[in-house]
């Protein structure tokens, strides 16, 4: 079946509409994260450095880590992006620009997502790295595509939004599990994750300035949720902005993903550190030595 021009916008170089990232640009092996200055701190350790492409938040290069073809890019701040940037991606592997069709044989990416976060509880420190085995989305992106539960945990689901006592107004939360092929290759040295994804930084991560939340005591009703899943238990550790859109895509496209945080500010103990770019840099060196393993 063709894909309609305006349902995938492709640009008259041959480029996907947001990230300008052509088909034979993309390596197996891609590196995210928000901001698109990190992709300079990446680039640093890159040989044979093929193209960079930028269009708003979208920045991306892609070279070689020890002999390892490797994509990076940025995405920008939000679950939004996240559809945007996964849905492009997935067609530079998957569609045939020319034909704009499906191609016959499915290509899979090992994609994972550096970034910053905030902690839940006292005994994750500042600097520590959590993975995101698990991702909580707040931000409602999976509800717009069908099917959503083969790639969800519905029981937990239901279980959550009873715990919180869920607002009928709000976005109907859901779990969805990383891929075990990342977390595998991370396990070793992070914590075990269970990541909310909010639509916003400031209310609906808990935080007031000037306006009342709609769940007053959201963090320690989150703080409390215990569940289990496939003979694990797990709690919720922090709160980001991306990690479940990123998850569930990933799942229904048949991509392999997972998030990566550094802990920049521990939300239980209203303690932060903005001199976190040391941190973050061994972070992505870290990410790069797993990533060339695969």
């Amino acid at each position: 079946m063709r894909i309609p021009e305006s349902e995938l916008i492709i640009n008259s170089d041959g480029s996907a509409f947001h990230i300008h990232m052509k088909p034979e640009q993309l390596a197996d092996n891609v590196i995210m994260m928000g901001d698109p200055g990190r992709i300079d701190i990446l680039a640093d350790y890159l040989s044979d450095i093929e193209c960079r492409n930028a269009s708003r938040e979208f920045v991306s290069i892609t070279g070689k880590y020890k002999g390892k073809r490797i994509t990076a890019l940025s995405h920008g701040i939000g679950p939004d992006n996240i559809d945007i940037v996964m849905t492009e991606l997935d067609a530079l592997a998957n569609v045939d620009f020319e034909t704009r069709e499906v191609k016959p044989e499915h290509r899979a990416l090992n994609i994972l997502r550096i970034g910053t976060s905030g902690a839940l509880h006292a005994d994750i420190p500042l600097g520590s790295y959590v993975l995101s085995h698990i991702s909580v989305g707040f931000d409602g992106v999976m509800n717009w595509y069908g099917n959503r539960e083969k790639v969800t945990i519905p029981e937990v689901e239901e279980a959550f939004k009873k715990h919180m006592n869920w607002p009928a107004v709000l976005p109907s939360p859901y779990f969805v599990k990383a891929s075990p092929k990342i977390i595998d290759l991370m396990r070793d040295i992070t914590v075990k994750g269970v990541t909310i994804s909010a639509p916003g930084f400031y209310g609906p991560q808990g935080r007031v300035v000037r306006v009342p939340l709609a769940m007053p005591h959201m963090l320690e009703d989150i703080e409390s949720f215990r569940f289990s899943t496939d003979g694990e238990d797990y709690r919720i550790t922090n709160f980001e902005m991306e990690s479940s859109p990123l998850a569930g895509l990933a799942a229904h496209l048949g991509h392999n993903a997972c998030t990566v945080c550094c802990i920049i500010a521990n939300r239980y103990l209203k303690s932060s550190n903005t001199d976190y770019k040391p941190i973050m840099r061994q972070l992505v060196e870290t990410c790069l030595d797993r990533m060339a393993q695969l």
